[in-house]
């Protein structure tokens, strides 16, 4: 299994899918209400999308606890 690190580096690796996979599942209007769930600063989300930021592990769980996407299903939908 890849880590997650190999991943934010691979050249396949999108953090929209993810990222737009939990607005559409929490329906959620847009990155700002993404960053409240998240409990995050809505730069992170902005870092995250522009990929400027890697998804780390802290908010890759958080990711999980507010989505009940499994973790192997976050780091799919990232690494495609």
């Amino acid at each position: 299994m890849s880590s997650l690190k190999e991943i934010t580096a691979s050249s396949s690796y999108n953090p929209n899918r993810v990222l737009d996979a939990i607005i559409e599942k929490l329906q959620l209007k847009n990155d700002a209400a993404l960053s409240r769930a998240l409990e995050v600063a809505p730069p992170v989300i902005s870092k995250i999308r522009h990929n400027t930021l890697p998804i780390g592990a802290t908010i890759l769980i958080r990711m999980h606890e507010i989505s009940d996407f499994s973790i192997r299903e976050l780091r799919e939908l990232m690494a495609h």
